[in-house]
Parts: C-alpha cells; sequence; structure tokens
C-alpha cells in the first residue's frame, strides 16, 4: 500500500506539537467501523497524538484508488466484509492474529515547516515494525523500493510481506498504519492480490517459526512507539483485558436476575475476570460507609407525587430499579430519569441492579406515557435511559426515536437527554436516535480501560468511544460517566477523561460505586471527596466543558444544570 494525502481541512485544538502526549491503547478486538470512528475523532478533535493497537474481525479494506478485480472471492463466501476507506493503497485484509496499529500523530513538515513529509513519515512507520521485528528475533527485514510495507528477504528470490503499510496524511495529521501478521490465517490472503502485488508472498511470525504471544508483541511494539513519537517522553499507556471471548457478549449472562444477596460473594466468573485486570478483594460487604456517602430518606410531598404519577402511568425510573442515592433529593426537585424499553436488560454489568430476566417486548404505548408523565410533572428538561435491548434487531433505539417525539409533541419546549446503550454499534441504529437531535446525548463509558471486561463485559472500551465520536460528529452535546471506586487508579480515571476528551465529549459525571448485592463487583475503595473535586479540575482544564464530580454524583445527577438549562 502507498501512502496518501489529501486536503480535507482538520480541526485539531489545544497543545502546541512540543507538549503534547502520547497516548497509547491497547483496544483488543474491534470492528473496523469503530475503528475507523474512533480514529476520525481522535484525527480531527484530539489535542495530542495516540497509537490505538488492536486486532480486527475479518475485513478486507480497499483503498481510495483499489482495483476491484484485486478481490478474488465473494467476502460473504469466507465470513468476512469489504469497507472502502480513505487511505491509500489498494486491498488488504485484516483479521484476528494480526496486530493492526494507527498512529493519529501530528506529523512535522519538511524541513521543519510546511507540508508533512509523506515519505518520511510512511519510513517511520515502517522502521518502527523493522525495529520491532528485530527485537522479537526476525532478520532480514527490510523495504522494496516502490512498495511500502515490511518485508523479509526484500531484495532476495524468497521476499515475502510481513506487514502492510496504508496512511493517510492531511495537513500535517495522520490516520490508519500498519498491519503486522503475527498469526493470523493466512489464507484469508489467498482471497485477494495483497496491496495489489501478485509476485510476492505474505507471511507472519508464527510462519516464520516466531512462538510469541500477540502481548508480547504489542509491548514491544509500544515501547518502541513510545521511543519514537512522544516528544520529551511525555506518554501514557492503557490496555484493556487480553483475551477475546464470543461468551463474553452473551446476553442474560447473570441469569434470571439478580437474585437474593448470596452468601458466596461474586461468580467465579467474576472473580476470574477482576484478577485478570489485577483487582484483588474488595472491601468487605458488611463495611460501613463514610458519611459522606450516607443519605437520608426525605419522602416529601414532591416525591410522593413523582412516585404517584409514574404508578399511574405504570412507568419505570432508572432512579428506583438501579438504587440510586439521590432519588430523594432529585423526586424531591421534581426532577426524574425515565426508564424505557421495559425493566429488563439483556447485559448483566458487575456494578448495576437492573433485572437481567428475558425481556418482554417493547411497549408501544410507553413513549405517549412518559410524555404525559413529563406534563403532568411539569418538567423543564427530561431525561430518558433504557436497559440494554440486544434481542431487538436494533437495540432499542426506535423506543428512544418515538419517546423524543413524543415529549416534543406533548411538551414544546422541553429539553431532552438520553441515555443510551451501544445499540451493538449499529450505524443504523444509533443513526436514527442522533436524527432525533437530542439535547443531550449520553453514553456511559463507565470505567477505566483495564476494568471493562470485569466491569461490563457485553460491551466494549473502544465501541463506548466509537458511538460518543459518532454523536459528536452528528453534532450533539455529548456526555459520559465514569464510575470509581471498583479497583482503578486515579491515573486510569485522567487516562479515560483525556480519551473522552479526544472524542469530543462535552459532559462527564463522576462518581463512588455502591455495591448493589454480595454477588456484584465489590467495592475496592471509598474515593474521598477531595479526591472527586481534583478530578473535576482536571477534566475541565483538559478541556471538558462541565465535570460533575462528588460521591453521590451520578449519569443523571443534575442533568439540566450540566446541559446548562
Amino acid at each position: 500500500m502507498t501512502a496518501l494525502a489529501t486536503d480535507e481541512p482538520t480541526v485539531v485544538g489545544g497543545a502546541h506539537p512540543a507538549d503534547r502526549s502520547l497516548r497509547v491503547r491497547w483496544l483488543g478486538r474491534v470492528g473496523y467501523h469503530e475503528a475507523w470512528e474512533l480514529q476520525r475523532a481522535l484525527f480531527s478533535r484530539s489535542p495530542d497524538d495516540h497509537l490505538l493497537l488492536l486486532e480486527h474481525d475479518h475485513v478486507f479494506t480497499m483503498g481510495r484508488r483499489a482495483d476491484r478485480a484485486n478481490l478474488l472471492t465473494d467476502p460473504r463466501a469466507v465470513g468476512a466484509e469489504v469497507v472502502w476507506v480513505d487511505r491509500g493503497g489498494d486491498v488488504t485484509y485484516h483479521g484476528p492474529g494480526q496486530l493492526v496499529g494507527y498512529p493519529i500523530l501530528t506529523v512535522p513538515g519538511k524541513r521543519g515547516g510546511g507540508m508533512a513529509d509523506t515519505t518520511a513519515y510512511v519510513r517511520s512507520v515502517e522502521q518502527l515494525v523493522i525495529d520491532a521485528l528485530a527485537e522479537l528475533g526476525v532478520t532480514g527485514a527490510g523495504r522494496r523500493d516502490r512498495y511500502p510495507g515490511v518485508w523479509l528477504d526484500p531484495d532476495g528470490p524468497r521476499r515475502r510481506k510481513i506487514a502492510a503499510i496504508g496512511v493517510r496524511l492531511t495537513r500535517g495529521r495522520s490516520m490508519h498504519g500498519f498491519a503486522l501478521n503475527v498469526r493470523p490465517d493466512l489464507a484469508f490472503f489467498d482471497q485477494i492480490v495483497p496491496c495489489g502485488i501478485a509476485d510476492a508472498a505474505v507471511t507472519s511470525l508464527a510462519a516464520e517459526g516466531v512462538d510469541v504471544t500477540m502481548k508480547t508483541v504489542v509491548d514491544t511494539v509500544a515501547a518502541l512507539a513510545e521511543a519514537r513519537w512522544a516528544p520529551g517522553g511525555r506518554s501514557e499507556r492503557a490496555d484493556v483485558v487480553w483475551q477475546h471471548r464470543s461468551s463474553d457478549l452473551s446476553p442474560f449472562s447473570r441469569g434470571e436476575g439478580p437474585g437474593p444477596p448470596a452468601p458466596a460473594g461474586p461468580s467465579l466468573r467474576l472473580r476470574g475476570r477482576l484478577a485478570e485486570a489485577g483487582v484483588a478483594d474488595g472491601l468487605d460487604v458488611t463495611a460501613r460507609k463514610p458519611e459522606w456517602l450516607r443519605v437520608q430518606a426525605h419522602m416529601g410531598e414532591d416525591y410522593r407525587r413523582l412516585r404517584s404519577v409514574m404508578r399511574s402511568l405504570d412507568l419505570v425510573t432508572v432512579c428506583e430499579e438501579a438504587g440510586c442515592p439521590n432519588i430523594y433529593e432529585c423526586w424531591a426537585d421534581g426532577t426524574a430519569t425515565f426508564m424505557i424499553n421495559g425493566e429488563r436488560c439483556t447485559r448483566a454489568c458487575g456494578f448495576c441492579l437492573v433485572d437481567t430476566r428475558r425481556p418482554e417486548p417493547p411497549d408501544a404505548a410507553e413513549p405517549a406515557r412518559v410524555a404525559e408523565a413529563v406534563h403532568q410533572l411539569g418538567l423543564e428538561f427530561a431525561v430518558i435511559t433504557a436497559v440494554a435491548r440486544d434481542d431487538l434487531d436494533d437495540g432499542g433505539a426506535a423506543q428512544f426515536v418515538a419517546t423524543i417525539g413524543a415529549i416534543r409533541d406533548r411538551c414544546p419546549g422541553v429539553g431532552v437527554e438520553v441515555l443510551i446503550p451501544d445499540c451493538k454499534g449499529d450505524q443504523a441504529a444509533l443513526d436514527a436516535i442522533f436524527a432525533a437531535e437530542p439535547d443531550v446525548l449520553n453514553h456511559n463509558i463507565e470505567t477505566v480501560a483495564r476494568l471493562q471486561r470485569a466491569v461490563r463485559p457485553s460491551a466494549g472500551y473502544a465501541r463506548s468511544l466509537a458511538v460518543l465520536a459518532r454523536a459528536k460528529a452528528a453534532g450533539l452535546t455529548t456526555k459520559s460517566s465514569i464510575i470509581v471506586g471498583m479497583g482503578e487508579l486515579p491515573d486510569e480515571v485522567v487516562a479515560t477523561m483525556a480519551d473522552l476528551r479526544s472524542v469530543g465529549v462535552d459532559i462527564v459525571t463522576i462518581g463512588q460505586y455502591l455495591r448493589p448485592t454480595t454477588h456484584h463487583l465489590p467495592v475496592a475503595r471509598w474515593w474521598e471527596p477531595s479526591e472527586f473535586a481534583r478530578m473535576k479540575a482536571i477534566g475541565e482544564a483538559m478541556g471538558i466543558g462541565h465535570v460533575e464530580a462528588s460521591p453521590l454524583t451520578r449519569s443523571s445527577y443534575h442533568a439540566k444544570g450540566a446541559a446548562g438549562r
């Protein structure tokens, strides 16, 4: 593949290049479209440099000038998709066992100014891979004239390609990158003319007799990238857990609901995920909460009126279903977060109390009832969330669209915030919600990269960032939430805020995790109020418009004020 420079404008704000950090992320298995959305957001919005390291599901990608004839098979016959992309080069393959690296960098211009030096940048990417191969024990790796990429025996009779390079440079900013074959199924390369080069074989580390884990390769590449691309050594790294298991993406993973407290504590599966993430046992379930987490019940007139309206209209609130500690304060203030698509979730996140029995069909009359409740309560700002509905083709998107429309028809001028699931990353479903133009689009990242699999095994860190990136690209005000006290480190929270900032998130909430039952995640520790204040200051200093952070903060806490209503 070849490098391609375009003249599409880019908007990159923030620090001078000398002050940039390199943020290295191992993201595990990521769908191609999600990685592309994330790249584009970092490319256009982030003040920092990034290196995304990941694996893809089976996909053939075609550069802007690719020849369709170089795709030799019907991709569906081999379980792959085809995506046309905005990089240079011809067709290539990505799949499990291949390390894909996407450097999103500010690239120096020629002789210190002007347009970026495309050739020099491509060679820098190639050299990164060549150096990594040398550290992994592969000798003889090099370049071929006119054929970007990394080759073994490049000038000899057995030349074979081990890594493809395809980049895009626009006004000094890079996208796309390299694909290093670690242990992929090389038979997929037989379905294409790789990079449009018909007279060369493709190889991998495994095929060359190098028995090495993906983690070792990632660690090697990450260390070399930090040395090569981190100005002044300013870099940080965050990894999702290494394993990719299809069972983690299965619905109904806790079974028939939360049930009574289990004396044995969290399941073996949950304890195993915590151990993989490096989290030891947390606080004893009987540990007394500190003073700042104790909430008194205030069931005054406003609270009772709101509850009466909800009951009369047969509506569900996340305030009740998730056991929110702010229910008395918010309900007394006439604020509630409506939960649509029923009260049963098809996922079983490790922190959440919501029922996980098999859900019932969506209620077509539910949007109108929510709108009527908004009217009866005289709300100026309505927050709508939902259970995850992986059983539905659109992940429950249609009910969000209908509810937004019903509220606006019944109560013109009322602000609407929606807290959405990821809809399994389905682009059409997400676009339908975005097209309804909620005043705030909220999707929660929930925790730091390292703890994703333990905390929400049916979701993904990269997918959530991609959802938020797509919403921001659609022109929406975006919001996300982080729960702390589950084993994360403060620096990891800062890194997560930086990732949210990098994709353009406008509002971030941070609050303390409270364990709902004994077979949920244990509380690792109580964060002190001063720590929340520090996170608020750091987040707003890095450019997030509003950070709501306190021990009792939840996703929808003070939502109206955070939205500037």
